[in-house]
């Protein structure tokens, strides 16, 4: 598995076309009974390993994307390109080729086993395109569960998880702001558009401390203020584009009602129109109880409480595995990686061009999916005959 993690993070590849990925994940399951399926538009693979056909079915997903990120981590393997595994899918990929040798090594399950190798997950969204591709069903039918393994900073060997909202979801929030432009000398002979951003993003800041809940909390991230021309004009237009991140369905509905009212009402006020455009990019991350409970039940009995917690509060970053869970209860686990030396507290975090990931943890995340799948195939099969 390090083997293969490593020659992976020499040579990322990203979005949805990872030919030599995609061969590296071939090569590691050669030899064994595993049934082949591959997107059409997305070098995806789904990995089938039949078992009892009449028994429960799961689901173990990996990620294989990089980011376009130049990396600087001072790893002796470390990307030959301009892109980086700075997310740690490597690991992903690796932790679910060793996880499924492990079961096929096995010998007869109770069950089926499906394989998820998933391209796209940074950009622009893999998962969302396996999904409408038919690929949750390569086995005939849909998994009764499904899990994943995220690598991040956190202590090393240790594993955390929660019931219900697990990451956020995100939506990309763009508004036009349309005024007249004018002479920067005689403003009153303008309508700008740039102080009315300006009041906006102020705004947006207020409302979400006034409006929203603050047990579901809401950001509201404005990342670009944007408009053109020289010093001495007012712009006929501003454009703002804005992240948007909640942990419930109801919050997000809540904002798509009330901020076209908030940013139209200002706008309005001075003389300006606006144009809103919302996207979202993945939903909210949402574990089912009964997995996530019972994942931790079973990864305490195996590496000890000390090692397994259960977060108090969700992730605020986003995870595209968002719409797998929304189609087969499951539940996304994360697992530290930080190497001993470094400090978890202050080491280079997820998306960095210098984290590092120690890949010892390896044997414990294909130990972490063997162990998930096992125990939902004897709940499941314990369930139909009871």
């Amino acid at each position: 598995m390090m083997a293969l993690r490593r020659d992976l993070h020499r040579h990322p590849e990203r979005r949805l076309r990872l030919p030599r990925t995609r061969q590296a994940i071939l090569d590691g399951l050669a030899g064994l009974p595993y049934e082949l399926h591959f997107g059409e538009s997305l070098d995806s693979i789904m990995a089938v390993l039949p078992g009892d056909l009449e028994g429960p079915m799961v689901l173990l997903r990996g990620d294989m994307d990089a980011l376009p990120i130049q990396e600087h981590s001072g790893e002796e393997f470390s990307s030959t390109n301009d892109l980086m595994h700075a997310c740690g899918h490597d690991l992903h990929v690796a932790g679910l080729v060793g996880a499924g040798r492990t079961l096929a090594e096995l010998g007869p399950l109770p069950g089926t086993v499906v394989l998820m190798f998933q391209p796209g997950e940074e950009d622009p969204g893999g998962a969302k395109i396996m999904v409408a591709e038919g690929s949750l069903e390569a086995a005939g039918r849909l998994p009764d569960a499904a899990f994943a393994v995220h690598v991040n900073t956190d202590k090393r060997g240790v594993i955390t998880t929660r019931e219900g909202a697990m990451m956020a979801s995100v939506t990309d929030l763009r508004i036009r702001i349309n005024g007249q432009g004018g002479h920067g000398s005689r403003p009153h002979m303008a309508t700008d558009p740039i102080s009315v951003g300006a009041e906006i993003t102020l705004a947006l800041q207020n409302y979400i401390t006034r409006r929203i809940n603050i047990f579901d909390p809401v950001v509201m991230n404005v990342g670009q203020f944007q408009t053109e021309g020289p010093l001495n004009a007012i712009p006929s237009s501003a454009h703002l584009g804005i992240s948007v991140r909640t942990f419930s369905d109801a919050s997000l509905a809540q904002l798509h009602e009330e901020v076209p009212r908030l940013v139209h009402g200002i706008a309005g006020a001075y003389g300006c129109t606006t144009e809103l455009d919302w996207h979202l990019s993945c939903p909210v991350t949402m574990n089912d109880d009964v997995a996530a409970s019972t994942a931790i039940a079973d990864l305490r009995e195996l590496f000890g409480e000390e090692r397994v917690e259960r977060a108090a509060n969700p992730w605020s970053g986003s995870e595209d595995f968002s719409y797998v869970l929304q189609r087969i209860p499951g539940a996304l686990l994360m697992l530290g990686a930080c190497p001993p030396e470094l400090d978890p507290a202050t080491a280079p975090n997820n998306h960095s061009d210098r984290v590092r990931f120690d890949d010892s943890v390896l044997p414990d995340q294909a130990t972490i999916l063997t162990t998930l799948t096992l125990g939902a195939m004897r709940r499941l099969s314990a369930n139909a005959s009871a």
